[in-house]
């Protein structure tokens, strides 16, 4: 299992199968270590690798530390990492195909109220603080279109339309789609385009630093997290928790699943069933808190 073979795997991946960037550096890391187990087990060939080393490799690494989610991933990789050798002819068997995958808790995503969001979006900002109107402007954009935090960093500036009121996103495996929004965001937006030409000038992307630059994953993070911290947003303060609390705006105010897995750019309607479930949970709240005899024991 040689680091030439690795790199024509990941090279596949990311050009002909259009896996990002994230993805393609987490398959490097699981087989750059599944391949220095194979060493220090005194075996080399891919090929000759049977589903008991994978096993044993899954062993070290739990003792390791590796979460059950962490394992997950890492036997994704080797699936589809021999996958594509038996596709060359390069091995006869997938070690990895039969391994059971570790069970994960089941998570509802983070999300906020509401209320608390229209406390943060609806606070005074310097109109002319570039950094104030930038932030100000993530923030919304993050609830207003559900963006990721990739999607946000590379928008360009010709994808954002505000006379028509949409975003044109560039997501995940180089899908683009069309994520509309209100008269609201369009506003700040003009704010936001008005002082960025003043004090930066003219920029290819959306959202940039003070200086021109691009923006960076911290930076946007940190911004984020700031702000709902000044709502007791809780420990999970990421840019994530905002699209999540999009997702379920929508849903709570009579959109249709099938829309809202188009705007959030999902490949399956299953990942936008999650957000089914805290609509549910959420009901069930209020029904306890507002009904007279919903607490009231049997017997």
């Amino acid at each position: 299992m040689n680091e030439r073979t690795i790199d024509q795997f990941l090279t596949h991946q990311r050009l002909e199968q259009n896996r990002s960037a994230l993805t393609v550096e987490s398959y490097r890391s699981d087989l750059g270590q599944f391949a220095e187990f194979l060493a220090g087990e005194g075996e080399l060939d891919a090929a000759s690798v049977t589903v008991n080393d994978v096993r044993a490799w899954l062993v070290q690494r739990s003792s390791l530390g590796d979460s059950a989610r962490t394992l997950r991933r890492k036997v994704q990789s080797l699936r589809a990492f021999y996958k594509w050798l038996m596709r060359r002819g390069m091995a006869e068997q997938n070690p990895a195909a039969d391994i059971e995958l570790a069970r994960l808790p089941k998570q509802l995503p983070h999300l906020l109220r509401p209320q608390s969001l229209d406390t943060l979006l609806d606070a005074p900002v310097d109109e002319m603080n570039f950094d104030e109107v930038r932030n100000h402007v993530m923030l919304l954009m993050f609830y207003s279109a559900g963006l990721r935090r990739a999607e946000l960093m590379g928008l360009l500036d010709a994808a954002v339309d505000t006379r028509a009121c949409q975003l044109r996103v560039h997501g995940k495996r180089d899908k683009d789609r069309i994520v509309p929004f209100g008269p609201e965001l369009a506003a700040w937006v003009e704010r936001y385009r008005q002082i960025r030409q003043e004090q930066v000038g003219n920029t290819e992307l959306f959202f940039v630093r003070r200086d021109g630059k691009p923006l960076y994953p911290a930076l946007v993070y940190r911004v984020v997290h700031t702000a709902l911290q000044q709502v007791g947003g809780g420990d999970q303060l990421s840019p994530h928790v905002l699209r999540h609390s999009f997702a379920s705006a929508m849903l709570n105010n009579g959109a249709d699943i099938t829309s809202v897995k188009e705007l959030l750019g999902h490949e399956s309607l299953a990942a936008t069933q999650v957000y089914t479930h805290i609509t549910l949970s959420e009901l069930k709240t209020h029904y306890k808190l507002a009904h007279p005899r919903a607490l009231k024991k049997g017997g």
